[in-house]
């Protein structure tokens, strides 16, 4: 079975001479349809660097990066963000909605910006919210919501485009237990659906669930687990 992500000898480094950091250097790496990968490591150790670079927000210094068979390495910023709007779905740990916009609004945003009309976008955001139990919040701003409410918001924004690849980064970072306990099983969800999943995280349940982990040092894969049975449960 065809790779989604396929990543081949990929390099990012930052400054020069004696003051190189090599944040990932000369990774390989394939991800199959519907595996759930947890990447761990300690700060600073390129995860969340890679994790960019594998969702063409950021542009490797060498390698390449295929995404369903494209090449996603050297697109224009133009033809990357329509990339971002139509394939993959981002997470983060600082959330990143929009303050001044409700959270069905911040739902709605990335819909609204590909494409769909605004009684499609808003049907799909309401739908999402629901899913994600914050039905009755889709009118609050963020500042209304607790930290386990906003990342919900941001999980329902990153489906709203039905992407098939999930791109996490410490998406229970900020989190008490009870929330990021809520986050981890939507992941759940989302991998039972068949949608392939890359989360960088510090979480052990995280870790744990997912199908194979891999660890980082210094740029650089350094270890592999597969486990099984898989699915982040």
């Amino acid at each position: 079975m065809e790779p989604v992500l396929r990543v081949r000898r990929l390099r990012k480094h930052y400054g020069a001479g004696g003051g190189l950091v090599r944040a990932v250097d000369d990774v390989d790496l394939d991800v199959a349809p519907g595996e759930a990968l947890a990447v761990v490591g300690p700060s600073g150790c390129g995860k969340s660097t890679l994790l960019h670079m594998l969702g063409a927000l950021d542009r490797p210094d060498g390698g390449r990066v295929w995404l369903g068979g494209e090449r996603i390495d050297r697109l224009s910023e133009t033809a990357a963000a329509r990339l971002r709007r139509r394939a993959i779905g981002f997470v983060f740990q600082a959330f990143h909605l929009v303050d001044e916009l409700t959270a069905r609004e911040n739902v709605e945003l990335p819909a609204l910006l590909a494409g769909a009309s605004p009684r499609a976008a808003r049907r799909r955001a309401a739908a999402l919210l629901d899913r994600v139990g914050l039905a009755d919040r889709a009118g609050h701003l963020p500042a209304a919501l607790s930290g386990g409410q906003r990342q919900r918001v941001a999980v329902a924004r990153a489906l709203v485009n039905d992407p098939g690849l999930l791109l996490a980064d410490e998406p229970t970072g900020n989190l008490d237990t009870a929330a990021a306990g809520d986050v981890l099983r939507l992941f759940a969800e989302l991998r039972a659906e068949g949608r392939t999943l890359v989360v960088v995280t510090h979480d052990a349940r995280i870790a744990a669930a997912a199908d194979r982990l891999i660890t980082m040092r210094d740029g650089a894969f350094v270890d592999q687990t597969v486990f099984a049975p898989s699915g982040l449960v």
